[in-house]
């Protein structure tokens, strides 16, 4: 029974230290980029400066390796999509307006403000085919996806043309626009069906095959149409005119499904672009406008899902198909073309010229069992194994000197250290551990006048920052109320207390201007917010 009632020793287990760290972490003040973002951000700008004006028309070839062709002033230039870097030039004798690559990249046309539309060979430059009807400047010029031997083309005649390249003739003069014709695209699913946009607002669907030449659907963007494009399903149109960027259903006979206007000046030129993500391909449409802005709508969501600004008015876009390059031409003569690095472009980047020579395979080392000699002697670099359990070992915690006076409990002592040295986080981590302990309070009363001093001197600096206002201007309180008699009794905490208070007032007057200022900006935001 005695035996029962002696105590046995218990095992005492010693706790890990850890060196005092902030609470109070500030908010990240801009949100984080969303994935999509991520993907239109990673295309690296590069600026093409060596073009004589504006760039009105700008059009990828839909072969591999996708060159891109540039209109400026009474040339039209070809562009490397790799390097983008200039291959050739082709003069005109006037100011070229518009240029379209046919299906299979071989040719391409342009228009200029003549009334001529011409047709060359990529590859040698030679003139093919003059087209000439127009008695007005041509303003697009289209090849549809799926016919090499037709054309459609519109101008400043109200006219939109149906060509026959191989015999230089009109097949079609389509009526019906009663101002400018000014953009045109071709339906991606049938040859003979395309669609016009004027600056009489409308923009109209029409049909070669229907006999009275008459457009088969109308729809009214309300605003001068700048630019109008064939979504990849051939059933729906996008319109851009004036601010606004407007999504037609046309199989629903010309329903109007939604409308954007988050530019504030006019949309010049709109394309499709596709997200190569890592579930599946998903098609944006990007507009351009006057206002300097690059916006990327997903139709499928209806919403504007990034936003670029440029240093310039934005005349055209256009989008690689392979998804690497985005090019954008402006009202100076600015291209900003856009590569995104694939991986391709980093293995040229690491293995230089051997690309040229072939692939090299590196030689495959011979794999490790615990049966060879190698395996006992493995150094500390080995990588282990898919299989093996790895022993980590412990990293020793550094402890500061504030650290390890906190660990022995000297609490007063580790105040002063922190405060003396120049690192402010610690100081406030050092607080709040001592507020979690019930010892602040107490310290702040043991100080002696030289570091009361230090503790005012850093409440001076601080005390103001947002980050650590909630918990400096509470201790500044007690601070001013526990000791305010040997603050009156010494010249040199009165002159802490004088900055102190200048520092506080300053920060109210900031405070007040901050509001004035939202006072003005939020009903702008509000109407904003509603465009």
């Amino acid at each position: 029974m005695a035996d029962l009632l002696v105590e046995q020793p218990r095992e005492i287990t010693i706790s890990k230290t850890f060196p005092a760290k902030p609470k109070l972490k500030p908010k990240a003040k801009t949100p984080s980029k969303t994935p999509e973002s991520k993907y239109w951000s990673s295309f690296k700008s590069h600026q093409i400066s060596n073009l004589i004006s504006s760039i009105p028309s700008i059009d990828f070839s839909p072969i591999s390796p996708h060159q891109f062709a540039a209109t400026n002033s009474a040339s039209l230039t070809l562009f490397s999509s790799q390097t983008l870097s200039p291959t050739s030039t082709i003069s005109f004798s006037d100011v070229v307006t518009s240029c379209s690559f046919r299906c299979d990249g071989s040719l391409i046309a342009a228009s200029d403000l003549s009334g001529l539309i011409r047709v060359f060979d990529v590859k040698t430059r030679t003139p093919l085919r003059r087209l000439k009807s127009h008695v007005r400047p041509v303003r697009f010029v289209k090849y549809p996806l799926l016919d090499k031997l037709h054309l459609v083309s519109g101008g400043d005649d109200s006219v939109v043309k149906y060509w026959d390249v191989a015999g230089e003739s009109v097949v079609s003069d389509l009526y019906g626009h009663r101002d400018y014709a000014r953009c045109g695209d071709c339906s991606p699913i049938n040859g003979e069906i395309f669609v016009t946009g004027s600056y009489d607002h409308t923009v109209k669907l029409w049909d070669v095959r229907v006999d009275s030449k008459e457009s088969v659907i109308e729809v009214n963007h309300g605003k001068p149409v700048e630019d109008v494009i064939f979504l990849p399903s051939g059933g729906m149109v996008a319109t851009a005119g004036g601010n606004s960027l407007k999504i037609w259903d046309l199989i629903g006979g010309g329903k109007m499904l939604y409308s954007m206007e988050s530019h504030n000046k006019t949309v010049t030129s709109i394309c499709v672009g596709k997200e190569s993500g890592e579930e599946a391909l998903q098609y944006r449409i990007l507009s351009v406008a006057l206002d300097g802005y690059m916006k990327v709508f997903d139709y499928a969501k209806m919403k504007v899902t990034h936003s670029m600004r440029f240093p310039a008015p934005l005349m055209s876009i256009g989008f690689s198909p392979d998804c690497m390059t985005r090019v954008i031409g402006s009202s100076n003569g600015i291209i900003f073309a856009g590569r995104r690095k694939g991986k391709e472009d980093v293995g040229e980047s690491k293995s230089g010229n051997f690309w040229a020579l072939g692939s090299v395979e590196e030689p495959q080392r011979r794999a490790l069992r615990p049966t060879y000699f190698r395996y006992f002697h493995r150094s500390q670099g080995e990588k282990p194994n898919e299989g093996d359990h790895l022993i980590m070992r412990p990293k020793k915690v550094k402890l500061s000197e504030h650290d390890k006076l906190l660990k022995k409990f000297r609490h007063k002592e580790a105040l002063v250290s922190v405060l003396s040295g120049k690192n402010p986080e610690n100081v406030v981590a050092v607080m709040e551990e001592m507020v979690a302990r019930r010892k602040l309070l107490k310290c702040v009363v043991n100080l002696d006048e030289e570091e009361l001093g230090l503790l005012l001197g850093f409440l001076h600096k601080h005390s103001t920052m947002p980050r650590h206002s909630g918990l400096l201007m509470g201790l500044t309180k007690k601070v001013l109320e526990m000791r305010a008699d040997d603050i009156r009794a010494s010249d040199a905490l009165k002159s802490h207390i004088r900055n102190l208070k200048r520092s506080v007032e300053e920060e109210i007057r900031i405070q007040h201007s901050l509001q004035e200022i939202q006072g003005i900006i939020s009903p702008l935001l509000r109407i904003a917010g509603r465009r």
